[in-house]
C-alpha cells in the first residue's frame, strides 16, 4: 500500500494516507475502508478498541464540567469522529452533537450500534456530501471531506472534543487543520484536545506526536492554551510499536478576547 499505514478494527482497516497534494480520504485520518489489504503494521482488536472508547469517554466525563463551564445544552462538534460512542453518551447527557466523518461505512456503523434510527439527505452546500440525522435530532453526522465543512454550512460550536483527530492528520496539514477549527469556535468555545508524547525516532505514527510546542504554533496566536491532564498511557500495546513511553496529554482552548 503506497504511502500508506493501516490497522485492523472490528474487520475494517483503518488507513491514513501520507502527505499529498490530494487525498482520496480528504484528511489525513483513521478512517474506515473495507479489510482488502493483510500486510499491516498496527493491528487493533475489539477488546483493544473497546478499552480505548471507553478510555475515551472516562476522559470526556473527567473534563466535562470544565469544558461545558456550566452551559446547558452546548452544541459539541466531533472532528473526524469516526463511530466514536461519546457521541451517544454526550447526548445522553443533554447536550447536541455534530460530527464530521469522510467514511459513511463508519456512520452507518455508529447508529447501529447506538440503536439509533436516523435519517439521511444530501448537502446541497457539499457537492457529494450527506447528512445523518438522528430521529431526536440530537446526533447530526456529516460524510464528507473534512476541509469542505464550515462554519456556513452548520454554524459554529461551543465545544470541541478532539480526540484521535489532531493526532491523525499528518503533520503536513495541521496548519490547514487550525485554521478551520479555529474558525469553527463561537466566541464562548471550549476546545477539548487529546494529544500523545513518544520519542518520534522510534515511532513514525499514526498516532503522529504533537508536543506542546507545535500545539502553541497552531493555536496560540487566536486561543488561550491550558493544560488539563498528563498521563502516562504506555501500555504493552504501545511497546509491539517499538516506543518506550507514552504520555497522553488533554489540553483546553479558549478564544482570546479581541
Amino acid at each position: 500500500m503506497n504511502g500508506m499505514i493501516a490497522g485492523k478494527r472490528e474487520g475494517l482497516v483503518f488507513i491514513s494516507k501520507m502527505c499529498t497534494s490530494k487525498s482520496l480520504l480528504g484528511p489525513t485520518r483513521l478512517s474506515a475502508m473495507k479489510d482488502t489489504d493483510k500486510n499491516t503494521n498496527m493491528e487493533i482488536t475489539i477488546k483493544e478498541y473497546l478499552a480505548f472508547a471507553k478510555n475515551q469517554i472516562k476522559l470526556l466525563e473527567k473534563h466535562l464540567d470544565t469544558v461545558v463551564n456550566g452551559r446547558k445544552g452546548v452544541r459539541f462538534l466531533f472532528p473526524l469522529c469516526g463511530k466514536a460512542i461519546d457521541m451517544k453518551w454526550l447526548a445522553d447527557m443533554g447536550h447536541t452533537v455534530v460530527g464530521v466523518e469522510i467514511s459513511e461505512i463508519a456512520i452507518q456503523h455508529f447508529f447501529s450500534e447506538q440503536n439509533l434510527t436516523y435519517t439521511e439527505e444530501l448537502v446541497p452546500a457539499i457537492p457529494g456530501a450527506k447528512l445523518f440525522k438522528s430521529s431526536d435530532g440530537k446526533i447530526t453526522l456529516y460524510q464528507c471531506n473534512l476541509y469542505d465543512f464550515s462554519s456556513s454550512t452548520a454554524g459554529k460550536f461551543g465545544g470541541i472534543w478532539d480526540r484521535g483527530s489532531l493526532v491523525a492528520i499528518n503533520p503536513c496539514d495541521r496548519q490547514r487543520y487550525a485554521t478551520l477549527i479555529i474558525s469553527l469556535m463561537d466566541k464562548d468555545c471550549r476546545y477539548l484536545l487529546d494529544t500523545f508524547l513518544y520519542n518520534p525516532s522510534l515511532y513514525k505514527g499514526p498516532p503522529f506526536l504533537v508536543p506542546d510546542e507545535n500545539v502553541n504554533d497552531l493555536f496560540g496566536k487566536a486561543c488561550n492554551i491550558q493544560p488539563l491532564e498528563s498521563t502516562d498511557a504506555f501500555t504493552e500495546k504501545q511497546r509491539s510499536w517499538g516506543i518506550d513511553y507514552l504520555t497522553e496529554k488533554v489540553h483546553l482552548l479558549t478564544l482570546k478576547q479581541k
